[in-house]
């Protein structure tokens, strides 16, 4: 299979690091043009100077979970042909002292960007015959977290809105979906680990492993995925040869979930 995406501008939120940051690459490695985003100027400069790929990567700075700066990338880029909503926060907090200021927080950044981004860019999709929009999203949207209610709510309503939009975009030829991540050895779950690797003297993997059996124990593989493994799913759901996927809600999660579906 051979995934071509020569003359496609692709947007990916929050992709400075992380499933971001690997989708990017893979994108622009299959030939695309690609805005990378990140909240601080610094931030996309140096992932900018990472993926090193000259006139086919663009950056744009600014907080996609509020709408004045959704509105300055609309101006600044007009018109993409995929849209990978990747941006979003996390974290651990009870419910009983999640206040409705946090709730609202992970809402806007993790609900609402892909909502404003999908709705200015679905249109000339459609009208060009042609399009792409990813939501990634998080087995925690089937398997709520007990310690991140507010999280695991944002991402479920990731995949109503997907598929919701999918229905809306039927016939166009722009098709809706959503990526599932499991327990990915991202920077932030790098972070999480460091101070048991410290402990331990274990290796990042090895005590990954060892979180995953035990935080994760329905886990089929066993492991935490790369953020390559994640991204070549992101790839896959964007290309040609996706065309007949729409409305879906696709697992990388390892097996995590317990489902046969």
């Amino acid at each position: 299979m051979n995934i071509d995406f020569t003359g496609r501008k692709v947007l990916i939120t929050g992709s400075t690091s992380g499933i971001g940051f690997a989708a990017a690459q893979g994108f622009l490695a299959a030939g695309a043009d690609v805005v990378i985003n990140g909240r601080k100027d610094e931030r996309v400069s140096l992932a900018m100077e990472r993926l090193g790929a000259g006139s086919r990567v663009f950056g744009f700075a600014g907080d996609l979970g509020t709408a004045d700066d959704c509105d300055r990338l609309i101006d600044e880029h007009p018109a993409f042909d995929i849209v990978i909503n990747n941006i979003g926060i996390y974290g651990l907090q009870d419910f009983f002292e999640t206040p409705d200021s946090e709730w609202d927080r992970f809402f806007q950044t993790n609900v609402m960007s892909g909502v404003r981004v999908s709705r200015a860019y679905a249109p000339g999709m459609a009208e060009r015959g042609w399009g792409r929009i990813v939501f990634v999203s998080s087995e925690s949207a089937l398997n709520i977290p007990h310690d991140m209610i507010h999280y695991g709510f944002t991402k479920t309503s990731q995949l109503s809105i997907s598929r919701g939009l999918a229905k809306r975009l039927a016939g166009t030829g722009v098709t809706v979906n959503s990526v599932l991540p499991g327990p990915t050895l991202s920077e932030g779950v790098s972070q999480m680990l460091q101070s048991e690797v410290e402990r331990t003297g274990e290796s990042l993997e090895a005590v990954a492993k060892s979180f995953i059996k035990s935080h994760r124990s329905s886990s089929i593989i066993q492991r935490a995925s790369s953020v390559e493994e994640v991204a070549n799913m992101i790839l896959y759901i964007s290309s040609n040869q996706a065309s007949a996927t729409t409305g879906a809600a696709l697992r990388v999660d390892g097996g995590v979930v317990e489902t046969i579906a």
